[in-house]
């Protein structure tokens, strides 16, 4: 059974959702004569005036709209209100709810008016992205019928399985993750793993997950981010028992390995030998497959002793360089 197989195919490009924190420093100061104290209080008050929880929002929404103006050539501050009634045009279209792309709006106004510029939908032209809202929401107000809860729990799964095996987390650590836990970067993602079963004392580990060519774990987590409007709080959530919404708690353990072993039964295979710890064994047998060092498996596995990692080396190339090759 492959990697591709178990997570079911290709991520399309538009199930991006970036969450690379990077917010543009506000404009020069308007009174340079003022003491520097006294401007970074008021700096530090003008930064409390929205919620921690909030601004983090905010923060996620502004840098998804800022990688799709890079990735289709336009400018993203100042914005154009022409691109960013486009921009929640297109993230509409493919399935994010009225609410979530006023939050999107509400974002990139935000950090124009944090630079010190006047925000898209308030320039000449800004009512072209209020038709647009008025549009979105007209449209796409509706509540979800079961065939989008359905697609969600897929979304869902396809996302937990491709970020499992690319992180290489075990179980306890996949389900305890938080979106603040994950940051996005131009090569994919920085995991911050806060506990683990050899961190007791929770000093904790940054693990990296690239974009990936074949089982696109990063599209695959944003894509899950969007279906289910999540911007805070745990990465992989239940869903209520009709399917149609996405709960605050954080998926069991044991789900985890039910998702694993009913996706292994999908692509036709014995589920009885696959359990939640497949994903980490996965990605060590892989890795170890496709002639990955053990220091840098180690690097993501974060395994105290080599020992433990070269029997995952030993099986994967048991029948490499056989010593009995050349006369059996």
């Amino acid at each position: 059974m492959n990697a591709d197989e178990l997570v079911g195919g290709e991520a399309g490009d538009d199930a991006l959702l970036p969450h690379d924190l990077v917010v543009p420093e506000a404009a020069a100061d308007p009174l340079p004569a003022l003491a520097p104290e006294a401007i970074a209080r008021a700096r530090h008050y003008a930064g409390a005036s929205r919620a921690a929880s909030t601004r983090a929002k905010y923060e996620a929404a502004w840098s998804s709209f800022a990688l799709w103006c890079r990735a289709s050539g336009h400018e993203s501050l100042p914005a154009h209100p022409g691109t960013v009634a486009v921009f929640l045009a297109a993230e509409a279209a493919r399935g994010a709810s009225p609410a979530w792309v006023g939050l999107k709006l509400a974002a990139i106004g935000w950090v124009h008016r944090r630079a010190g510029r006047l925000p898209p939908h308030a320039a000449e032209g800004g009512v072209a992205i209020l038709d647009a809202l008025v549009g979105i929401r007209r449209e796409h107000g509706r509540p979800p019928d079961r065939k989008q809860a359905a697609c969600g729990n897929v979304v869902r799964d396809r996302a937990l399985l491709a970020f499992g095996l690319a992180s290489c987390l075990r179980r306890s650590e996949l389900i305890a993750l938080r979106v603040d836990d994950v940051q996005r970067v131009p090569e994919g993602l920085r995991v911050t793993v806060r506990r683990s079963k050899t961190d007791q004392e929770g000093r904790g580990a940054l693990v990296a997950v690239p974009e990936g060519r074949r089982l696109h774990p990063v599209a695959r987590l944003e894509e899950w981010l969007a279906r289910g409007e999540i911007a805070d709080g745990f990465l992989f959530r239940r869903l209520s028992n009709a399917g149609d919404r996405v709960l605050a708690a954080p998926m069991s353990d044991r789900s985890v390995a039910r998702t694993v072993q009913a996706r292994v039964a999908a692509a036709g295979y014995d589920p009885a030998g696959f359990a939640g710890h497949s994903l980490r064994a996965g990605f060590l047998t892989s890795a170890a497959r496709a002639g990955a060092s053990v220091f840098k498996m180690q690097e993501v596995s974060r395994h105290k002793s080599l020992q433990v990692l070269s029997t995952y080396v030993r099986d994967a190339r048991l029948f490499e360089d056989h010593a009995g090759k050349d006369f059996l």
